[in-house]
C-alpha cells in the first residue's frame, strides 16, 4: 500500500498504459511477498487455532488422547517448507523483481516528464535542462519558483530562466511539451566570434509576462532501459553476489586505509626540504652531531625561522587534519554501504525465520482467544506483527549507521519475539492456565469490583 500510495496519483492520468501500471504494481508486490508471509502465517494461525478452540475441537482432540504437539506436527511442517520457499524466493525471485521495478520506473519517469519534478530538487532528466522548481499544485499543474538551465546549445549554464510560475503540459503523441512561464527574466550569455567581445562576457536580459517555448521529448514510445546498470544495487543480489560484492567493497576500503597512511607518512608527516633551502647552521650541526634530534635543530635556528618553522608546521597540521576528515567521511560511507550489503544478506534468512516463530506464537494465541473469523485475530495479528516490524525497523537502522553489528542489528527482533513464541508453546503443551481466556476476564473484573466497593 505504500508504493501505491506513493506512486499511483502520479501515474494515473499520465499517459501511461494501463498495462505499464500492472506490470510494476506486479514487480513492487513480488518484493514485498516474505515480508507479508510472516503476517499471513500469523493470522492464519490465530483463524485455525482459535476456529478450533471456539468450536471445542481442540478439547475433544484432548480429550481422545490426541496432544496439542500432534496437533501441530503437520502445521510445523508445512510452516517449515513455507519458511523455506521464502527464503528461495527472497534470494532469487525478489532481487530479480527489484532489478525489473528499479528500471521501469526509472523508464517511467524518463519518458513523463511531469513525473520527474520533485518540488525543491534539481533534475537534469528532461534531456537539454536542468530545472528546480518549488511548489506544485496537483489539481491546476501550476509551477512555482522555476529555475532552468538550459543546455541544448552545449555551452553549459549559458542561459538561465528563473520565472515565478508555469505550466507544462505534454502532446498527445509525446513527442513535444509545451512550456509556458509567467513573470520571470532570461539572463544569456551572447556567442562571439571576437577574442575582444569574449573577454567583456557580454549577455542580455530579457523581461517577461508570458513566455511560452516548445520542447522536444526522446518519443511516445517507453524506452526499456538496460538493466544491467542496476545490478551493483544490494537489493538486486543473491546470497552469492552479496558475498562477492562484500568482499570487493572490503578490499577497496582496506585500499583506501593503506593509500592514506602512505600519503601521511610520505607527504604529511615528514617533509623533505630541497638542499639549498637549508641553512649552513644547521647542516653543520648535522655533521658535527653523533645523534641529533628535531629540538636540537629547532634551537639552532635564529628567531624569525623559529617563527617560520612553527608556522609551516601549523599548516602541515592543519592540512593533515583536513586530509584525515575527508577520509575518514569516504571510509565512513564505504563502511555503511559494506553495512547495507550484509544487512541484506542476513534479511534473506531472518525474513524466513520469522515464518516459524509467529506461527509458534499463532498456534497458542489462537487457543487463548477461541475466536475465529477476521475479527480478533486480524487485530491481534497485526498488532504483534507491528512490534516485531518496529524492532526490525529500528534494528536495522541502527545497523546501518554503524551504531550496532549487523547480525544483532538484523536479528534482534527475532531474538526478542522468539522467547514468547516459546513460552506461549509450551503453556498450550502444557495446558496452563495461561491458555484460559476467562481467567483474564475473571482477574480484571476482580479489579473493577475492588475499585467500585472503594468508591462506594
Amino acid at each position: 500500500m505504500q508504493f501505491l500510495w506513493r506512486y499511483i496519483d502520479e501515474f494515473v492520468g499520465k499517459g501511461l498504459e494501463w498495462t505499464v501500471i500492472v506490470e510494476f504494481m506486479f514487480y513492487i508486490s513480488a518484493t514485498l511477498v516474505p515480508m507479508a508471509l510472516p503476517l499471513a502465517i500469523l493470522l492464519a494461525s490465530i483463524m485455525s487455532f482459535g476456529n478450533m478452540g471456539e468450536n471445542y475441537e481442540l478439547i475433544a482432540m484432548k480429550a481422545a488422547g490426541i496432544s496439542l504437539q500432534k496437533i501441530m506436527r503437520p502445521l510445523i511442517i508445512l510452516v517449515m517448507f513455507i519458511g523455506l520457499g521464502a527464503f528461495y524466493f527472497s534470494n532469487y525471485v525478489m532481487p530479480i523483481a527489484s532489478l525489473k521495478a528499479s528500471a521501469l520506473l526509472y523508464d517511467i519517469k524518463h519518458q513523463n516528464p511531469e513525473l520527474i519534478l520533485k518540488e525543491g530538487v534539481f533534475t537534469s532528466d528532461l534531456p537539454g535542462f536542468g530545472i528546480k522548481v518549488g511548489p506544485i499544485n496537483k489539481e491546476t499543474g501550476m509551477i512555482h519558483d522555476l529555475l532552468i538551465y538550459d543546455h541544448r546549445d552545449n555551452r553549459g549554464n549559458s542561459q538561465v530562466t528563473i520565472a515565478d510560475s508555469g505550466m507544462m503540459s505534454t502532446s498527445a503523441d509525446k513527442l513535444y511539451m509545451d512550456l509556458t512561464l509567467y513573470s520571470g527574466k532570461m539572463y544569456e550569455e551572447v556567442k562571439t566570434s571576437k577574442r575582444k567581445d569574449r573577454e567583456k562576457h557580454p549577455s542580455q536580459r530579457v523581461k517577461f509576462e508570458v513566455y511560452r517555448t516548445t520542447i522536444s521529448l526522446p518519443g511516445n514510445e517507453l524506452k526499456r532501459t538496460d538493466e544491467d546498470r542496476f545490478r551493483n544495487s544490494y537489493r538486486m543480489l543473491n546470497l552469492t553476489q552479496l558475498s562477492k560484492q562484500r568482499d570487493t567493497l572490503e578490499d577497496e576500503l582496506s585500499d583506501e586505509k593503506e593509500r592514506l597512511a602512505h600519503q601521511l607518512s610520505s607527504y604529511q608527516y615528514f617533509k623533505k626540504e630541497s638542499k639549498t633551502s637549508r641553512k649552513d647552521s644547521v647542516r653543520q650541526v648535522l655533521l658535527n652531531a653523533k645523534t641529533w634530534d628535531a629540538d636540537s635543530l629547532y634551537q639552532n635556528l635564529d628567531l624569525s625561522d623559529k617563527l617560520t618553522s612553527v608556522g609551516n608546521a601549523l599548516s602541515y597540521s592543519r592540512k593533515s587534519k583536513d586530509r584525515i576528515s575527508r577520509n575518514l567521511s569516504i571510509q565512513t560511507s564505504k563502511k555503511k554501504w559494506i553495512q547495507k550489503h550484509i544487512n541484506e544478506w542476513h534479511r534473506k534468512f531472518t525474513l524466513s525465520f520469522a515464518c516459524i516463530i509467529f506461527f509458534f506464537i499463532g498456534a497458542p494465541l489462537g487457543a487463548i482467544i477461541r475466536k475465529g473469523g477476521l475479527g480478533m485475530p486480524v487485530i491481534v495479528s497485526v498488532l504483534f506483527f507491528i512490534i516485531y516490524y518496529i524492532i526490525s525497523m529500528t534494528g536495522e537502522r541502527a545497523a546501518r549507521e554503524l551504531a550496532m553489528s549487523p547480525f544483532m542489528g538484523m536479528w534482534i527482533s527475532s531474538i526478542i519475539i522468539l522467547p514468547l513464541g516459546v513460552i506461549l508453546t509450551y503453556k498450550a503443551t502444557t495446558d496452563s492456565g495461561i491458555l484460559n481466556i476467562e481467567s483474564y476476564i475473571n482477574f480484571f473484573k476482580k479489579i473493577t469490583q475492588l475499585f467500585t466497593k472503594k468508591d462506594a
